[in-house]
C-alpha cells in the first residue's frame, strides 16, 4: 500500500488575509502588479495543465523528452535510499518519469501551494507506484523548508521543472536556488528546467495560444481576487496581453484594462486608465552560460546539462559538494 503523510511546512498555504494583502500591495505600485502564486488556486492550477498540452506550448513536451532520455544518466549518479524533493510539483506527471527510473527512492516529497494538485497527484502516484511513501507540503517553496527529521541521513535529489525558476527575477532565482541548496543540504543534487532564448516566432504564440486557454489562465487570477478577497474586477473589462522584453530578456504577461473604471477591494479603490495593465508574470529566457553563472552565484556547481536538438530547452544538475 502506498503511503501518504503530510508535514508541517516552514511557509503555510497562504490563508485569505495573505491574498488580499499581496493584492494591495501589488495595486498600490506605480506599475500595478499581482504576484503569480495568486494563479494556482484549483482552477488556476487546472488551466495551467490545459496549457501544457496546446500545441503552441513547447516547454512542457520539450522538457518531457529531454527527460525521458536524461533519466537514465540521473539515475546513475543516485544513492539508494534517497528522497526526491519536489518544489513547486503541480501535478507531478513529468515527476513520474524520474520515479520510473528511480526505485531505490525512500520517499517522494512534493511541494506545492495548491493542495488540489498535490491530492489529485498522490491519488494518481497510488496506482502507479504503490510502494512509494509520498509526504505532501501544501506551502509556498520560496524560503527555506525544514524538511521531516525522518529524512536525517537520506540523500536528497530536488527537483525543479518546468522553467518556472524563469518566473523569478535573476536576483530573486539566485536567493532561490540558494534556498534550495539549504533546503537540500551538503552532497545534495538538483535537477532544474530552463527554458532558452529563441526566435520570437515560438516565443510569443506559447504565451499567446490561439484557444484563449492562457487569457483565461491570467484573467483567473482577477477571478480569485473576487472570491479570496471581495474585490469587484468585471473580467470582461480586461484582456490578456504578453510581450517580450528585450531588454530584460524575458517573456511579460499582463491584464490591460480596455477603458477607464475603479476596483474595490477590502474597501479600499484602483483607478485603472484605458490601457493601463496588471503586470501579472515573468518568464525569463537564459542561455546555458547565463544560468550556469547564476547557479554558481547561488552555491552550486553545475555538473551536467541536457537539452534538445534545436537548444530550445534544457536541463540541468547541480550538486553542493559540501
Amino acid at each position: 500500500m502506498q503511503i501518504a503523510e503530510t508535514f508541517a511546512p516552514a511557509a503555510p498555504a497562504p490563508a485569505v488575509e495573505d491574498v488580499a494583502r499581496a493584492a494591495l500591495a501589488g495595486l498600490s505600485q506605480p506599475q500595478k502588479s499581482l504576484p503569480p502564486w495568486l494563479f494556482y488556486d484549483a482552477r488556476g492550477s487546472e488551466l495551467f495543465e490545459a496549457i501544457t498540452l496546446l500545441p503552441e506550448y513547447y516547454p512542457t513536451r520539450t522538457e518531457a523528452a529531454i527527460l525521458e532520455s536524461a533519466a537514465g544518466d540521473i539515475a546513475a549518479g543516485a544513492r539508494p535510499g534517497g528522497v526526491l524533493v519536489e518544489f513547486g510539483s503541480g501535478s507531478s506527471r513529468k515527476t513520474e518519469i524520474l520515479l520510473n527510473a528511480l526505485p531505490s527512492l525512500c520517499a517522494y516529497a512534493p511541494i506545492d501551494v495548491s493542495r488540489s494538485a498535490l491530492d489529485d497527484a498522490v491519488a494518481r502516484l497510488a496506482l502507479r507506484f504503490p510502494q512509494l511513501r509520498v509526504i505532501p507540503t501544501v506551502g509556498d517553496f520560496v524560503a527555506p523548508l525544514a524538511l521531516p527529521g525522518r529524512f536525517a541521513g537520506h540523500p536528497r535529489l530536488g527537483f525543479f521543472p518546468g522553467s518556472t525558476i524563469g518566473n523569478f527575477a535573476p536576483a530573486e532565482a539566485r536567493d532561490l536556488l540558494a534556498h534550495m541548496a539549504q533546503t537540500l543540504g551538503p552532497r545534495s543534487r538538483l535537477v532544474i528546467g530552463v527554458d532558452l532564448r529563441k526566435d520570437l516566432s515560438i516565443l510569443l504564440p506559447a504565451y499567446n495560444d490561439s484557444a484563449g486557454v492562457t487569457a483565461a489562465f491570467n484573467l483567473n487570477i482577477l477571478a480569485r481576487l473576487n472570491r479570496d478577497a471581495g474585490a469587484d474586477f468585471n473580467l470582461d473589462r480586461f484582456v490578456h496581453s504578453a510581450v517580450f522584453n528585450a531588454a530584460e530578456g524575458r517573456i511579460e504577461m499582463h491584464l490591460v484594462s480596455i477603458e477607464p473604471q475603479r476596483v474595490t477591494i477590502m474597501g479600499r479603490s484602483f483607478d485603472f486608465a484605458a490601457g493601463e495593465s496588471i503586470h501579472t508574470e515573468n518568464s525569463y529566457k537564459y542561455s546555458i552560460p547565463q544560468f550556469e553563472d547564476l547557479a554558481h552565484r547561488a552555491g552550486w556547481t553545475p555538473h551536467r546539462v541536457w537539452t534538445d536538438r534545436d537548444r530550445m530547452f534544457s536541463l540541468h544538475e547541480l550538486v553542493i559538494k559540501s
